[in-house]
């Protein structure tokens, strides 16, 4: 499929001035949902890590701007882009964005994922701006409040769940990629990015943990069971993405090898073997404790 010509480009660009009129930062993206714009720092030895300070284009999400001006000249400069990219934490919307991905190969459901979480932290997703995504996927277009920097994660929240935050960026309706064409879903044209709920806010935010603690006063098996309970729930073709997620989560708190053992005899009990079971565990631990150095 040609994506490359010049009407993709003129719609892509009337998208983009459309978005920064109604205040969201934009900027030109390539059909990869890359930005189109090479970094003028790419042949510099040692490597330039730039933010726009230099003043020129190709900063990726550092050049998104609502200044039509601004989005013309970016435009004009990267002819083939075929869409925009949506710079999300910046005001006035501080734009949180919450990626629902559909992963039919391991049977996961993100949208459930997160009606669950709802349920279980007391929150419900207010009628907001929703994209839908060539993959069958949606996005889903919060606002955060002033002084609170909500960081981008994959799958912390949950398998198929990732969150678009300070730095991140979301590919805009009507954005034409390799894969298909982003669009506003029916009957959320008209809305504006409702506010993120508080509870929902509180996990997107969550408080730095130790991963050690002091001796004596080492975390209980208690505290991971809602961890232990969702890798039990697993079915079919979940098993080892939600033992390794659950995993992940109990190391990043500090209680991981505290709750290796019961998450292994979960695992177990959904019908995966000990031994792959104990490879997942140690494949998480490996992935998200720190290196220390000889």
């Amino acid at each position: 499929m040609a994506i490359t010509d010049r009407q993709t480009a003129t719609l892509a660009l009337a998208h983009a001035l459309s978005a920064a009129e109604r205040g969201l930062p934009v900027f030109p993206l390539s059909a990869s949902k890359l930005p189109a714009l090479r970094s003028p720092h790419h042949d510099e030895d040692p490597p330039v890590h730039c933010r726009g300070a230099c003043g020129l284009p190709g900063h990726g999400v550092h050049d998104a701007t609502t200044d039509p001006a601004a989005v013309r000249a970016l435009f004009a400069a990267a002819p083939r882009a075929t869409g925009y990219g949506i710079a999300c934490g910046r005001p006035p919307h501080r734009l949180i964005g919450i990626d629902l991905d559909i992963d039919t190969t391991h049977g996961n459901d993100s949208v459930a994922a997160l009606q669950h979480l709802g349920l279980q932290h007391l929150f419900t997703i207010p009628a907001t701006v929703t994209v839908l995504t060539p993959s069958g996927g949606r996005h889903l277009w919060l606002t955060g409040p002033s002084g609170v920097s909500v960081p981008n994660s994959a799958g912390r929240l949950a398998p198929g769940i990732d969150v678009r935050g300070a730095g991140g960026y979301l590919v805009g309706p009507g954005s034409v990629t390799a894969h298909g064409r982003y669009r506003l879903a029916p009957g959320t044209a008209h809305l504006a990015p409702a506010p993120c709920p508080r509870a929902l806010l509180r996990l997107l935010t969550p408080p730095p943990r130790p991963h050690h603690h002091p001796a004596g006063r080492a975390p209980t098996v208690r505290q991971g069971q809602g961890l232990v309970q969702f890798v039990r729930d697993a079915h079919e073709g979940q098993r080892n993405t939600r033992l390794f997620w659950a995993a992940c989560r109990a190391y990043e708190h500090g209680f991981g090898d505290a709750l290796a053992d019961a998450l292994t005899e979960a695992a177990i009990r959904t019908g995966l073997t000990e031994q792959e079971a104990r490879a997942a565990i140690a494949s998480a631990a490996r992935l998200t404790t720190p290196r220390r150095n000889p």
